[in-house]
């Protein structure tokens, strides 16, 4: 349960004033489909990081603990210090990608999944995953619903609510356990 809950807790900061979230309001403007928009987040979601899940625990079982642990603190030092970078002004993504305009749900499931290869988040996963080696279905699961649970009201809300949100507060929130992270992994091993 733990991993679970970090992962879905560290991941929902981490993506607050996302691409992602642009990407979520261009779709759900392009296609006015709510919920085959929700649900290709969710899908882009669970693949994405079911496959960073995969590849922190072939880390995990592939590189030596003292190796591992030191690769992993550095991943969330290194998030922390991402989390602290600002996201480059008028980053978008278009939702116009040809073959798939008829379709909201697959169309959401191909751009956010690609939207996500070596994004943050999935990074995150990795670490996480390798961290939590024995409850990787747990920060894979986590890890998905915290993407979702920020994604998703973009597409209700709109760009007007989530304008108010205190961005760059919860960037450094999220900084700052990312960092306690890495803390607590090169110390517990």
């Amino acid at each position: 349960m733990e991993a679970f809950a970090l992962s879905a807790v560290l991941i929902a900061l981490a993506e607050i004033g996302d691409k992602s979230q642009l990407i979520a309001l261009a779709l759900a403007a392009r296609f006015r489909r709510r919920l085959a928009v929700a649900g290709g987040i969710a899908l882009a979601a669970l693949a994405s990081h079911a496959l960073a899940g995969v590849f922190g625990v072939w880390l995990a079982s592939h590189v030596a603990d003292d190796v591992l642990r030191i690769v992993i603190a550095t991943g969330f030092f290194a998030m922390a210090v991402w989390m602290l970078w600002p996201e480059a002004e008028g980053t978008e993504a278009s939702p116009e990608t040809p073959g798939l305009a008829r379709s909201a749900l697959l169309a959401t499931l191909v751009l956010f999944f690609m939207a996500e290869l070596g994004d943050k988040t999935q990074l995150a996963t990795v670490g996480l995953a390798a961290r939590f080696e024995d409850a990787s279905l747990a920060v894979i699961g986590g890890s998905a619903l915290g993407m979702t649970l920020v994604n998703v009201p973009v597409i209700w809300l709109g760009h007007h609510y989530a304008a108010r949100l205190p961005v760059r507060l919860l960037h450094r929130l999220s900084a700052a356990l990312f960092a306690v992270l890495g803390l607590l992994t090169l110390w517990l091993g």
